[in-house]
């Protein structure tokens, strides 16, 4: 099977060279039977990589210990959902899992019946990215290498592996990374035939919005992941793999904002042309991060070879695209300009603005490590501190915006529509900074945070009522017929703002975790309580237990709320044959108000035990918020028709 699904390789990056051939030659020599043939080279390719694929995972399965890869990352005790995760658990084989996903998406997207005279050239660019990624597996990576003699066990998955948020999480984030080809693609595409118009845009805006879609699920399931598994309060750190996969996505919600601009109002077409270039260029710098061996990361495979190659691919890329940007300045510029300062599409550009900073200053303190240490011999550090404090400020304005930006009208702003508009928005921004001064919560950042978040949550609900306000005066239809048909007949608008309630959502969580969250560490002896918070916990002992193949010592705690709720929580250290650290699994009650959370970070013979205690505020907030981010994005994306209100109801008002 090792060597039917190597072979499956090579076949694989002989038809993306085909298939690449047979598109230049029938675009040079104007032959559509070549053009014809390369589509079928890049079904071809998909056919084989998929055959490679579904080998290393019959190969996994089997748990064949003649292969390396095998070896490596499965044992014969470890569960069957974890033996198919292994499939991206290392270096080659999410290497063969991206360039799977990348073959299928590129099948999908040259076979559509749009865009027919743009394919060919954005056929092409798919077709250099997958020769890349087939070349690394073919003859630097390969998945499929056999060990000298088969083994007797293999080393089983790392522990920290086995959870299903880090099944999940890489799956959801190459989805997303992968995706990201094509509108690449097209935008290369429109480059070469200089038809810089938004056909290139329009065709591409699913795939854009199912890639963000994917990117967001991968850094939502990456978070929880670190939250209840590494042990360490946080599910944020700013580690430069966590990074790595922020950066795009940042950029991609730039990207998603500003082509509607281009499509509105035939503006912002260099800008959204270099967005896309930046985004497919992060996603390739964050496979480089993960694999170069550069950065220090729980995330990181650290193959420094691997690196060089991503490095020099992702600098031709970007270089070959700015040049045609360059090439094309002139045919770029060719659109309308801004007619007031204070406009939806200035409202817009500024949140372009505000989202490319964020995304700089994460890439600066990402790669400063790597600049200062190649300039001074010394690797210098940029922790957590950087981030937050430039980011804060820089994702409370794009907060801000979120919220002004429905309030304010295309092309030129009136006073009268200014004042209209802003008074319930502002007015439920001010009373809710005086409850919450009056409740006790004085912080400036935490007052500034929560206002915002109510500022554009009145915003959004106000311009939601209008719209069916204006339906109901139109139609005749009740209030809740109204409500449910505007919405559903204008999925993309309002898809929009659910997405936008749950971005405040996650800022309510973020910011309430950060600034009121509270860290304590004690030593308890079976018997003995600690109070932290108003909460009292009492230790009740240590014991053990087996789990499959692993062994699991956890802590017997009473919890109780201001001496009244109580719970049982229990803490675990999980011991697994294959390692010699054990894995930390935290113990976790959560509510809307607060998350309980509690490590057992060691102990000793007379059983008294070390706990970590993290009282995490509205941390619910943002897994909520997240999922409501989701579900607006496919809300948006499900097939409807228009808004429905306008003159096909003026006969009947």
């Amino acid at each position: 099977m090792a060597d039917i699904g190597y072979f499956a390789l090579i076949l694989a990056l002989v038809m993306s060279a085909y298939a690449l051939t047979s598109y230049i030659l029938g675009l040079k020599l104007n032959r559509q039977d070549f053009l014809a043939s390369a589509t079928g080279g890049v079904l071809g390719a998909a056919l084989f990589t998929s055959v490679a694929g579904l080998s290393l995972i019959y190969l996994l399965m089997s748990s064949d210990f003649s292969i390396e890869y095998v070896a490596m990352y499965t044992s014969t005790d470890l569960p069957v959902f974890y033996k198919f995760s292994a499939l991206w658990a290392g270096n080659n084989g999410s290497l063969l899992l991206w360039v799977w996903v990348l073959t299928l998406i590129a099948a999908i997207a040259v076979t559509g019946k749009k865009n027919r005279d743009l394919m060919p050239y954005a056929g092409s660019v798919m077709m250099v990215v997958s020769i890349f990624f087939l070349f690394l597996l073919a003859y630097n990576s390969n998945p499929f290498a056999k060990l000298p003699g088969p083994l007797p066990e293999g080393n089983g998955l790392n522990p920290m592996l086995q959870n299903p948020g880090m099944v999940f999480h890489p799956l959801t984030l190459y989805l997303g990374y992968v995706g990201f080809t094509v509108p690449f693609a097209f935008a290369i595409a429109a480059l070469i035939t200089r038809q810089v118009d938004d056909r290139w845009i329009k065709f591409t805006r699913k795939w854009t919005i199912i890639s963000w879609l994917f990117l967001s699920l991968g850094n939502l399931f990456g978070a929880q992941w670190a939250y209840v598994e590494l042990g360490w309060g946080g599910y944020w750190a700013w580690d430069p793999v966590e990074n790595a996969s922020l950066m795009p996505w940042l950029t991609g919600s730039a990207f998603l904002h500003s082509v509607m601009i281009q499509e509105r109002k035939n503006m912002l077409k260099i800008w959204n042309m270099l967005l896309i270039i930046i985004t497919f260029g992060l996603t390739l710098f964050g496979t480089f991060l993960v694999r170069s061996g550069v950065v220090a990361s729980v995330h990181a495979f650290g193959d420094s070879s691997l690196g060089m190659f991503f490095l020099v691919f992702t600098t031709l890329v970007i270089t070959g695209s700015l040049y045609l940007v360059a090439d094309r300045l002139k045919l770029l510029n060719q659109g309308n300009e801004f007619e007031g300062i204070i406009s939806k599409e200035s409202s817009f550009l500024l949140n372009n603005l505000l989202l490319v900073g964020s995304a700089f200053t994460v890439f600066w303190g990402t790669v400063f490590p790597i600049v200062s240490e190649a300039f001074t011999g010394k690797k210098v550090t940029v922790g957590a501190p950087f981030f937050n404090s430039v980011n804060a400020p820089l994702g409370l304005a794009f907060v801000l915006l979120m919220g002004i930006c429905p309030l304010i009208a295309w092309r030129k702003a009136t006073i009268k529509n200014l004042l209209g508009n802003f008074v319930f928005p502002v007015a439920s921004a001010l009373v809710t900074a005086v409850i919450l001064v009056l409740a006790g919560i004085t912080k400036p950042y935490a007052v500034v945070a929560f206002s915002i978040c109510l500022f554009v949550t009145a915003a959004i609900l106000q311009d939601v009522f209008k719209g069916v306000v204006v339906r109901r005066k139109l139609t005749g239809e009740s209030w809740g017929l109204s409500m449910v048909r505007l919405l559903t007949r204008n999925r993309r608008r309002y898809g929009g703002y659910i997405i936008h309630l749950g971005i405040v959502m996650m800022i309510v969580g973020i910011a309430g975790s950060n600034i009121y969250n509270q860290e304590v560490t004690t030593t308890l002896k079976p018997g003995q309580s600690a109070q932290v918070a108003g909460y009292s916990f009492s230790y009740n002992g240590l014991q053990q237990t087996t789990k499959r193949n692993t062994t699991i010592v956890f802590a017997d705690v009473n919890v109780s709320k201001n001496g009244q709720s109580t719970f049982q929580i229990r803490p675990e250290k999980v011991f697994y044959p294959t390692t010699e650290q054990p894995s930390t699994e935290p113990a976790i009650n959560s509510s809307w108000l607060e998350d309980f959370y509690l490590v057992i970070a060691g102990w000793e013979q007379d059983q008294s035990a070390t706990f970590k205690v993290n009282i995490n505020p509205l941390v619910k907030w943002l897994w909520t918020g997240g999922y409501v981010l989701i579900f607006g994005t496919i809300f948006a994306l499900w097939p409807g028709k228009g808004s429905g209100v306008g003159t096909k109801y003026l006969g009947r008002s």
